[in-house]
């Protein structure tokens, strides 16, 4: 029950956050970090349970996949991205590090997240969850390339022509 109301009240203020933003896939975006949330409260208990067991140490690999894809693109963002005012309106097209193989290793950094929160204990309400969190990082990774697109033009094109939206070797949902 702790866990289900940590869930809302966390949810109550990803919502406040979420309705501040100006960008036209904030709604999207929230649906994806909201899932996620849930997969995490849903599962909270059983993150340190049979550490060694084999669906443990996956997920932790997809965990640790999860963290290192985060901090390397944020770390893109600021460093190539020369963001003006909001981090996320970058003025430069980063097309190196992880952007040389994926357009959104942010986003995928989210789906390993939700993947390795999800194999802490599957269920079919956590598999729901993980399925919201797939549809809410699609939809709002296609109206960012839209935005991109505008604003990058031809050159944004091309890149998208070049790679992957969430992997580099997986093919679905990723042109």
């Amino acid at each position: 029950m702790l866990n289900f109301l940590l869930w809302i009240f966390f949810s109550a203020l990803l919502l406040a956050f979420t309705l501040v933003r100006p960008h036209p896939y904030r709604f999207t975006r929230f649906l994806a970090f909201d899932s996620l949330l849930g997969l995490i409260f849903l599962n909270a208990d059983r993150w340190f349970i049979d550490p060694l067991s084999g669906r443990q140490i996956i997920s932790w690999i997809f965990l640790a996949g999860s963290l290192f894809l985060a901090v390397h693109g944020f770390t893109l963002i600021k460093t190539r991205g020369n963001p003006a005012g909001d981090f996320e309106d970058t003025t430069s097209l980063i097309i190196s590090g992880a952007y040389r193989f994926v357009r959104h290793p942010l986003y995928s950094s989210l789906l390993l997240f939700g993947l390795g929160a999800f194999l802490k204990e599957p269920s079919l309400l956590g598999g729901g969850l993980v399925g919201i969190l797939f549809v809410g990082v699609f939809l709002t990774a296609r109206i960012e390339e839209k935005h991109n697109l505008a604003r990058f033009g031809e050159e944004y094109l091309e890149y998208c022509n070049k790679t992957k939206r969430f992997s580099p070797f997986i093919y679905l949902l990723n042109k």
